[in-house]
């Protein structure tokens, strides 16, 4: 009989030990597989048995083929007769990878879970080979490893172009002068770039979240704000007689919407529905950014890339082409404050003003998270000197035993 309790090492991974599994078991002496060679090791007084068998296929070999195969559908994509066909996805790549990854795990599954601890022992030991065998099992490592090196570069290409192909070119990073910790917003930037958006923007485009008395201390005083509100004349009512009338627009009111509904929008822009400019560096991806990248991002197209009548080539917009043509040049506003008028500077300060109309609550928020933080830490340097004063003298007391003969 064999000992009740036997220690067992499982070894998984091909030439090296890369994974190491023990556990302890019950066992009775029966007679052993034929297919299995079992050879016992002493390491003190542990009594280790390593079991080896050698399959028509071992679990190396199968990835390595699914790799290869997969390598070379890969390669078939890139090729211009497949890859310019009207049949052809884009989404094709990444089903086959998650079909490879999928077969990939039921194997790992079938190897580490089996029904019983017999086909357990039985499933779970991987072939380890000796002399020619080993030089083949790294051979087909190799491979294994290359072709995964190198669908993981080509998969990271038909990745990129597809995702420059969707979302549009990746945006650079501009220096804020509001993203700081501390920060707050330049009021006069936000003062131009609410003059650019009533001369060049709200033509197309609303801000239906925006009040007039949201600018009052902000960008204006309450007088000029009044005068602006009462430019415009808002329709109202019923009066006593049940009938709507206009008036004189007041602090209270929004900004004026520039069509009276989606149809007449899509109508006047040739299909095309201009956002809601409120919450836009909210609603896009990396949105100061993207906006000044989209406003100041107008080139011709490049050669090869046709743009059909009534759209404008911009590498920024998701697709390239957008229906809003350029609307930023150099001196299309004049300042009342002087200041120059280039493109940059009118991209700067409309993006200013729409950061602003997302998080107008932004200077607060920044105050009362530093008036917060402050406060707490003076309240952890209380706790701190009070938890020293009140278990000072239980962690720092000697016991002095005196032993009696």
């Amino acid at each position: 009989m064999l000992d009740s309790a036997i220690k067992v090492a499982f070894y998984f991974g091909y030439e090296d030990k890369l994974q190491e599994r023990t556990c302890n078991f019950g066992f009775t002496e029966k007679p052993v597989n034929k297919a299995l060679k079992a050879k016992s090791v002493f390491r003190g007084y542990n009594r280790c048995f390593v079991f080896q068998f050698s399959p028509i296929l071992s679990f190396q070999s199968v990835a390595s083929l699914l790799f290869l195969l997969f390598l070379l559908l890969r390669l078939l994509l890139h090729l211009p007769w497949i890859s310019n066909h009207p049949h052809f996805s884009i989404e094709l790549p990444f089903l086959w990878t998650e079909m490879a990854g999928s077969v990939i795990q039921q194997l790992l599954r079938r190897k580490l879970h089996s029904h019983s601890p017999n086909s357990y022992l039985m499933s779970s030991i991987v072939t380890k080979k000796d002399g020619a065998g080993s030089t083949g099992s790294s051979s087909l490592r190799a491979l294994a490893l290359f072709g995964a090196g190198v669908s993981g570069f080509l998969g990271f290409a038909t990745t990129a172009s597809a995702d420059e192909a969707e979302h549009g070119l990746a945006c650079p990073s501009y220096p804020w002068p509001h993203k700081g910790i501390l920060s707050s917003y330049d009021h006069a930037s936000i003062r131009r770039g609410h003059q650019v958006y009533t001369q060049v923007c709200a033509s197309c485009h609303s801000m239906s979240l925006i009040s007039y008395r949201d600018l009052v201390g902000v960008a204006y005083t309450e007088d000029e704000v009044k005068a602006m509100a009462a430019e415009i004349e808002v329709v109202d009512g019923p009066n006593d007689e049940g009938e709507m009338f206009t008036r004189p627009g007041k602090l209270s009111d929004r900004f004026p919407q520039p069509y009276a509904n989606e149809a007449a929008a899509r109508f006047a822009n040739g299909g095309a529905y201009p956002p809601d400019l409120s919450l836009i560096t909210k609603a896009r991806h990396n949105g100061q950014n993207y906006v000044f990248a989209l406003l100041t991002g107008y080139r011709d197209p490049p050669a090869g890339v046709s743009i059909r009548e009534g759209l404008h080539y911009n590498p920024y917009f998701p697709g390239g082409a957008i229906a809003m043509p350029k609307m930023l040049n150099d001196g299309a506003v004049e300042y009342e404050d002087g200041t120059p008028a280039t493109e940059a500077q009118m991209g700067k300060d409309v993006v200013s003003f729409l950061s602003w109309a997302a998080e107008p609550e932004m200077e607060e928020r920044k105050l009362m998270g530093f008036k917060w933080i402050f406060v707490l830490s003076l309240a952890l340097l209380q706790a701190a000197y009070y938890r020293r004063l009140r278990w000072s003298v239980l962690k720092s007391r000697k016991l002095v035993l005196d032993v009696v003969n």
